[in-house]
């Protein structure tokens, strides 16, 4: 074996890690020792700092089985380093769900020996035979288990790990464990509870303090202690301590949130089943996968995740989807095709009762309980996993970050000058050692601004604050920042872009294999005693909770439609008869037809309907069904509902009207949402007992079709608002929902997400069959509007912000629509179409839950930063897959995505983009005031070096507290501009424009330093300052002749000429820059509606300029300045005006109007087609030029385009077979996909 061997574990999942073993090394731990004793404990520092160092550099490899500490690595972009250390723990059996090995063997039903924990103390009496070592650590609040088998670590989930069927649940899990074997398998799984630990102050503060920031603010005071600036060294510790406090303060407040939140519930008495129908109560901390829990009638908040073997549950999920709408759960199913795969919580949620979630109520029947089987505990649980990535979250993948520490490096660098020019200048002054190493060292302390962090954070907070303000509440504030770059949104149709609620048009009954006109009112008398009504009537998930109906909107609307009464027995009327119905339901008595006189109760009793077993709607079966019973008949009927298609499907051909697809069509092409009823009568053989174990597969065939629901689903108000200002802005949109393909490509018409003259391509896709390959049928939808429909392209106008008021884009002038199973198929035989389709595609419809986190993949993969908004229910995973997920949900806080609105409606999209952008460019003004104050404050002490002075200690906290703290809050303080426009901001440091902005900045100040440094030594008036010098009050007769370079008169020599004039001219620069830099339109309001910004800029400038032109002695003593002329200090005031003159001449002239126009139109010819130039356009061909030498000033001549969206479209615009014509088909093969003719 080799003894460097790397393993992969998770392979595959989102948490994936490389893994390495090690072993203690005793000279390697000796050799770390001396060094951290020498280094005075800077090694350990850096070991602690990095892990793989620290690992590597105390241990030696080893194999994985013999390994004492592990060094782990992520498998992401990120590649993050963590060390684990090995534990060893003794038990009788080597897996959870082994067979023990016993001397008394006592079979359990699950298959496990009856002994655990209690028998392991007991081995000297020879229980077991022999014990096991099994080795694992813990990482992340998981534990990983040693397997001989595979050779490497492995988790243990809960029973899925197993893979036990559906079917062998119910016979070998159903009747519970044992006590001992429940001990047994806590070994593995460790006591069910989410433990959300609050870290001690102690710990949390030497965390905080071992951050490599607050280690350079330590050596940073240590070393202006060395150098007697006491106050300034005080000043940073004061700032350092209240950071530290504010910082340890919310860090705690956080986690005692947190473990409030996941601990309100989480320990509670439960009733476990221990076989034999023994039940006995036990803490909910002692579950293990395998126990069987009893779910009270009065419900309760789930300890963990169990699935229902008996009984049905009604749920409120909210805490995980941020759905309020409650939902049912049936038991699993025992027999049939469903209950021979394998258990998958994911596949089989509507089982499956989430720990955290609350069971308002439970349907039992008489002698049964409620029973579920326990799947996960702990950690492993849905809230298990939510509550370990907010205890762990991924870093924040975003190109800011990374380029600030670029940034910083740079400005290392830079200080890496200073400090080598500081070193020379000292030696050739002949300057003391411990001088030289002083002032070296501080030039580096210069350069580093120490209240960069939370300078840059303040941006966000605030954003965070103001989105708080409109109930937009977020939980990963760094995401805001995100937001800013969105170019691409995808929306859920129902609920989002439209009504919740359905509105009742009308039905059309089937009979006979024909429609029946269509009907507005399913209330109407002729109607009452028919099928289709009695199915309306019955088939949904409707509950009474405290009186009131609930569940499903559209259930709702539809129940409600029909004008039945729904009842519910109380649980003494259940316990009295066997088997009573748990749910009734019955038209009112003023809405039956007239009863025969010969027979008064037949009537009354045919209409009254029990609910004998439900299957739920489960969105990837696009069907919910129910089974019934009318009062005083022996058989039994079944009831469905669902998507056209799918019922049709389901029914018995000659009952389908012919009509059907073009009635469909007619309805959908509306923008009308449709739903098929069907029937079919069951064997009178089938007792209820049976019904309750029968596969849904069973009763969901060889139905009677009954007939259409049409509902109306309009459109929010807001919606075509919002998606104009989005496309508007270059922001592109696209819906992804379970509905119908035509009713979501009538929606996408009717709100403006496709355009009048916009031609919608339908790619139907089928799989491989008998022998046939996969293809693809595109068709082409009718267009309400043909106009334009025979060319490609469209010219479009577009206003956008700061640039031309009309600038004119070629866009091509289709989309395609996609249905889930077409994606499907795709995906799979057609991948080389998958990104061409992502490029255009407008509407994807009948999409499955999973399928909308694999799209937002796929356009991630072609560089869209994509935003995600959705009501939560069905949409979690594309919610937390997104650059960022808004979740429009009633909850202040929803687990399912980062943002969650309480707006019921998509204006809080274009909200966050605005605050997002807002963010991003208050990150780049802070970050490049920041850089210039530091550059700044290095130029002026480098020039003072020169003469062997420095600024003064009172000075520089001047500077930095006055000034640059007060400023670089306050900047961040302007709010987002009120519209979005066409350009995003930019999303890196490294950008041509940033650059050159930092940099003429830099050399602007450095030209005004060096001229009045060189300036005020050439002066009539100058001389060698002394404590006797009066400048104020001199001659010029009586002046000294010598031009000397001043002399100190005492060690630090801080009070000279020099001194006080770099002082005046860099503290107006720092003014000037933080106005320059704190950028308004077309991103945040303008500077001067930040009143607190302009406040503090207008009462520091009205201070420095007093002090300057008018001195006040006591002033001027507390700052180290020395009296100069008043012709000089007018000077003075004129190199200010003309600095910040040029200062602004180059920010806002050159920068951000030629630079920006510019850089605009480069990328404007890299997203469309070269035009000929007209020979009457001398400003085009101005443009033409200036474009051509950006291009080639930072590099982009002749470069493609970065986004690979972008150079995907460049080559489709190039592509004459793209798109497909009308009704052709592009068959799947191994050579590239070819186009067939015509149909």
């Amino acid at each position: 074996m080799k003894t460097r061997e790397v393993k992969i574990i998770n392979q595959g999942l989102e948490d994936e890690m490389e893994v390495w073993g090690f072993r203690p090394c005793l000279w390697k731990r000796v050799l770390v020792g001396v060094g951290a004793v020498c280094s005075g404990g800077l090694l350990l520092l850096l070991l602690y700092w990095l892990p793989e160092w620290g690992v590597k550099g105390t241990c030696t490899h080893s194999s994985l089985r013999d390994a004492h500490t592990l060094l782990l690595r992520t498998t992401d972009e990120f590649k993050q380093w963590f060390r684990a250390k090995v534990h060893v723990m003794s038990a009788p059996g080597k897996k959870p769900f082994d067979c023990l090995d016993l001397q008394t063997t006592t079979q359990l039903p699950n298959g496990d020996g009856d002994h655990g924990v209690g028998a392991v103390r007991e081995e000297h009496h020879g229980t077991f035979r022999q014990l096991h070592q099994i080795h694992y650590f813990t990482h992340h609040s998981t534990k990983y288990f040693w397997n001989e088998m595979i050779q490497n670590f492995e988790i243990y989930k809960g029973l899925e790990d197993v893979e036990v069927s559906c079917a062998s649940i119910h016979s070998d899990h159903s009747p519970g464990l044992s006590k001992t074997l429940q001990d047994y398998r806590r070994l593995f799984f460790g006591e069910n509870e989410i433990a959300v630990r609050v870290p001690s102050l102690f710990k949390l503060l030497i965390k905080e303090v071992l951050n490599p920031f607050y280690i350079f603010q330590l050596f940073s005071v240590i070393l202006w202690s060395a150098e007697d600036y006491y106050y300034y060294a005080t000043a940073i510790v004061f700032m350092s301590t209240i950071s530290i406090a504010t910082s340890l303060y919310t860090i705690k407040k956080q986690y005692v949130m947190l473990h409030d939140m996941v601990a309100a519930h989480s320990v509670v008495r439960v009733s476990v089943s221990r076989g034999s129908k023994d039940v006995e109560q036990a803490m909910s901390t002692e579950l293990v996968p395998g126990d069987v829990i009893i779910i009270p009638t009065n419900g309760m908040v789930m300890p963990c995740d169990a699935v229902l073997v008996h009984g049905t549950c009604i749920v409120n999920e909210s805490m995980l989807t941020g759905e309020s709408v409650p939902v049912t759960k049936t038991s699993l199913p025992s027999s049939g095709e469903e209950a021979a795969r394998s258990f998958n919580t994911e596949e089989h949620k509507r089982y499956t009762l989430f720990c955290g979630t609350h069971v308002i109520q439970t349907r039992f029947y008489a002698g049964e309980l409620v029973e579920a089987v326990v799947v996960r505990t702990g950690f492993s649980t849905e809230k298990g996993q939510l509550v370990r990535s907010i205890l762990h979250p991924k870093p924040t993948d975003f190109k800011l970050y990374h380029d600030a520490y670029l940034f910083l490096l740079c400005l290392v660098g830079v200080a890496g000058i200073g400090f080598i020019y500081t070193i020379i200048l000292s030696i050739m002054n002949k300057v003391p050692t411990k001088t030289i190493i002083i002032e070296s060292l501080d030039i580096i302390t210069i350069t580093v601004p120490p209240a960069l962090p939370a300078a840059m954070t303040a941006g966000i907070v605030y954003a965070q604050r103001r989105l708080k303000r409109v109930g937009i509440f977020c939980i990963s504030p760094q995401r805001i920042n995100v937001c800013g770059q969105l170019n691409l949104v995808c929306f859920d149709k129902t609920g989002t872009l439209t009504e919740d609620g359905l509105d009742m048009w009308g039905v059309q009954t089937a009979e006979g294999g024909r429609f029946s006109p269509p009907e507005a009112d399913a209330a109407k008398e002729s109607l009452v005693n028919s099928e289709f009504v009695a199915c309306m009537a019955t088939c949904h998930s409707l509950t009474k909770i405290e009186g009131e109906l609930s569940g499903d909107p559209l259930d709702l609307k539809m129940f409600s439609a029909t004008g039945w009464i729904l009842e519910e027995p109380t649980e003494e009327e259940t316990a009295l008869h066997n088997p009573i119905m748990p749910t009734v339901v019955r038209p009112p008595k003023q809405s039956l037809p007239e009863a025969d006189p010969n027979n008064p109760l037949t009537h009354n009793m045919s209409c009254e309907i029990g609910i004998v077993r439900q299957f739920p709607f489960s969105s990837t079966l696009q069907r919910m069904s129910v089974v019934i019973r009318r009062l005083g008949e022996k058989h039994m009927n079944a009831y469905l509902k669902g998507a056209p298609e799918v019922v049709a499907s389901l029914c018995k051909p000659h009952t389908v009207p012919q009509s059907f697809t073009e009635t469909l069509e007619t309805y959908t092409r509306q923008g009308f949402r449709v739903i098929a009823l069907a029937h079919r009568q069951l064997e009178s053989k089938l007792s209820w007992h049976k019904v309750q174990s029968l596969s849904r597969d069973l009763i969901e065939t060889n139905m009677e079709f009954l007939g259409l629901i049409i509902m109306q689903n309009k459109i929010k108000e807001e919606t075509a608002g919002v998606l104009l200002e989005l496309r508007q802005a270059n922001i592109r949109t696209l819906m992804v929902t379970g509905d119908n393909m035509l009713t979501a490509i009538s929606v996408a018409r009717d709100c403006g997400m496709v355009r009048a003259h916009e031609k919608v391509i339908i790619a139907d896709a089928v799989p491989p069959k008998d022998f046939h390959p996969a293809s693809i049928t595109w068709h082409y939808t009718e267009n309400p509007a043909q106009t334009n429909t025979d060319n490609e392209t469209v010219e479009v106008n577009l206003e956008h912000g700061v640039h031309d008021k009309s600038v004119t884009q070629q866009e091509p002038s289709y989309h395609f629509a996609v249905t889930g199973r077409a994606f499907a198929v795709i995906t799979e035989y057609f991948p080389h179409l998958v990104q061409k389709l992502a490029l255009r595609a407008i509407v994807f419809a009948r999409m499955a839950p999973d399928q909308k986190t694999q799209l937002v993949e796929v356009l991630q993969s072609i560089d869209y930063m994509v935003g995600m908004c959705g009501d939560g229910a069905n949409d979690c995973g594309a919610l937390k897959r997104a650059h960022s997920g808004i979740s429009l949900s009633e909850l202040e806080a929803s687990v399912a995505s980062p943002f969650t609105s309480t707006t019921s409606n998509i204006s809080c999209v274009p909200i966050l983009i605005r605050e997002g952008r807002a963010a991003l460019i208050t990150s780049f003004c802070v970050f490049k005031f920041m850089a210039l104050y530091s550059i700044i404050q290095y130029l002026s002490v480098t020039l003072l070096y020169s003469i062997l002075s420095n600024l003064g200690d009172f000075q520089f906290l001047f500077i930095d507290i006055a000034i640059i703290l007060i400023i670089a809050f306050t900047m961040s303080l302007n709010p987002a501009w009120k519209e979005l426009v066409w350009h995003r901001p930019p999303s890196s440091l490294i950008s041509g424009r940033l650059l050159c902005s930092v940099l003429s900045q830099i050399l602007t100040c450095l030209v005004f330093q060096v001229l009045a440094f060189l300036l005020v030594r050439q002066q009539s008036w100058y001389e060698t300052w002394t404590p006797q010098s009066d400048a104020c009050n001199v001659s010029s007769s009586s002046l000294s002749h010598s031009r000397n370079a001043t002399s100190p008169h005492d060690h630090k020599n801080i009070k000279n000429y020099e001194n006080t004039t770099l002082f005046y001219v860099s503290s107006f620069q720092y003014l000037a820059v933080a106005i320059i830099f704190s950028k308004g339109k077309p991103f945040r309001q303008p500077s001067y509606k930040n009143w607190p910004f302009m406040l503090s800029c207008i009462s520091l400038y009205t201070f420095i300029l007093l002090i300057m032109l008018y001195p006040v002695p006591a002033i001027d003593s507390f700052l180290e300045i020395v009296c100069v002329p008043h012709d000089w200090r007018v000077t003075l005031v004129i190199i200010v005006i003309v600095n910040a003159a040029v200062s602004f001449m180059l920010e806002i002239l050159i920068l951000d109007i030629i630079l920006r126009r510019l850089d605009f139109r480069c990328d404007q010819a890299v997203t469309r087609p070269t035009e000929p130039l007209s020979a009457d356009a001398p400003q085009e061909v101005n443009d033409r030029w200036g474009s051509s030498f950006i291009s080639w000033l930072f590099c982009r001549r002749n470069k493609p385009p970065r986004a690979c969206y972008m150079h995907l479209a460049l080559e489709l615009l190039d592509n004459a077979d793209w798109p497909p014509r009308p009704s052709t088909v592009t068959y799947a093969s191994n050579l590239p996909s070819h186009i067939s003719d015509p149909l």
